[in-house]
């Protein structure tokens, strides 16, 4: 009867641990090619307190340490909203840097690390913005605004916009 009982639950506790596991990583990378050179781009982003200058919807982002590792940067959005990002690395040489926000703030992620590189494509530049996050809501039946879509939708849209807005502004267009 036991070994019975056993075999019939079995389904049942191998199925328990699949529906318990909460939230995926989640990745986004996007790249865009600008008619400059790279030394010329990354001049444009590479200060950490520099966003403002560039990005569409950050109205400021001032850096307490400027470009040294442990750096924060306090994002204040145009709609509304904040951000506190803390440098992680700063290559000069191979002209990127990566930050972190434990908290997405305004954002509907957590854990989030971002980096953003120049490389030199001939006479042009791409520009790639990748990041690494787990949604706002770390439970298993997140809101729909909090959900890995929400988060996935949210990182893509600063990346393109951001993107986008330094090419019009780079190339003059």
């Amino acid at each position: 009867m036991k070994r019975r009982t056993l075999l019939a639950a079995w389904p049942a506790l191998l199925a328990a641990p699949a529906l318990a596991h909460g939230p995926t990583r989640q990745k986004v990378s996007e790249k865009i090619s600008i008619a400059a050179p790279a030394d010329a781009v990354w001049a444009r982003i590479r200060n950490f307190d520099a966003l403002k200058d560039w990005h569409p919807a950050v109205a400021d982002s001032p850096a307490d340490k400027g470009n040294t590792e442990g750096s924060v940067r306090r994002l204040k959005l145009k709609g509304g909203g904040e951000l506190t990002e803390t440098l992680e690395s700063f290559n000069e040489a191979q002209k990127k840097y990566s930050y972190r926000a434990k908290d997405g703030g305004a954002l509907p992620v957590t854990n989030y690390t971002s980096t953003i590189q120049v490389t030199a494509q001939g006479d042009k530049a791409e520009v790639e913005w990748r990041g690494a996050f787990y949604r706002g809501h770390p439970g298993n039946e997140p809101p729909p605004d909090q959900n890995d879509d929400a988060a996935v939708r949210a990182i893509t849209g600063v990346y393109r916009s951001g993107l986008a807005n330094l090419k019009a502004l780079i190339e003059g267009k």
